[in-house]
């Protein structure tokens, strides 16, 4: 099913399915300040699975999407200083953190070696949903190959009757994706460059080391 979310009966109807969607352990696709996005809950295995299943490719760890700075002292053990002012920096924003989850935590994402790629996205679709359901696995909205997804359409062609509920914003703003740092290690480090550039970084972490290490 598809909701317009651009047309305010729509959108909280739309809202309302894709958070019961997700507390069932079904997909569900939704807009973000990058690409859209299908997301499942983050701490149901077969939900994560039917992730994987419906994006068509092997089983990766995927990246979590919360609602909430706050959210993220409830899934680290310990968060570094450097990852505390980024995210004070950036989110919401285009802006992925790599850290060491917390070992009790009751989810299995894949091999993930224990950390977890963790974003607060800068749209009010998506943090209306995420405040309600909690942490998501979340991933690009498209099969393996295929061309990320710029609307809730385009995902629906791609992912069809294997998500539950589109939640339809608008072509996305900006989709570019999310710079991802780093910050398992001493130093942190970009993996990949995005919407947040290396000067940002080094404006609020000044030793932060590109994709080469430099």
């Amino acid at each position: 099913m598809l909701y317009d979310c651009r047309s305010p009966a729509d959108r909280d109807r739309g809202i309302a399915a894709a958070i019961e969607a997700v507390k069932n352990g079904e997909l569900v696709v939704l807009p973000t300040d990058t690409v859209y996005g299908v997301g499942a809950d983050a701490f149901t295995p077969y939900a994560v699975k039917a992730l994987a299943d419906a994006k068509g490719g092997a089983r990766q760890a995927p990246p979590v999407l919360i609602g909430s700075r706050h959210t993220l002292d409830g899934l680290v053990f310990s968060l570094p200083r450097s990852a505390r002012e980024l995210v004070e920096a950036f989110w919401p924003g285009a802006l992925t953190i790599v850290v060491e989850h917390s070992p009790s935590l009751a989810w299995d994402l894949g091999d993930s070696s224990g950390t977890v790629a963790v974003r607060m996205p800068l749209h009010p679709v998506a943090l209306e949903v995420l405040r309600e359901t909690g942490p998501m696995a979340v991933a690009s909205a498209n099969k393996v190959g295929q061309p990320a997804a710029l609307t809730a359409e385009e995902a629906r062609d791609q992912l069809g009757y294997g998500v539950r509920a589109y939640l339809e914003a608008g072509p996305a703003p900006d989709p570019v994706p999310s710079t991802i740092v780093d910050l398992t290690g001493e130093v942190p480090r970009v993996l990949r460059q995005g919407a947040v550039s290396l000067e940002k970084l080094r404006d609020v972490v000044s030793d932060i080391l590109d994709e080469r290490g430099v």
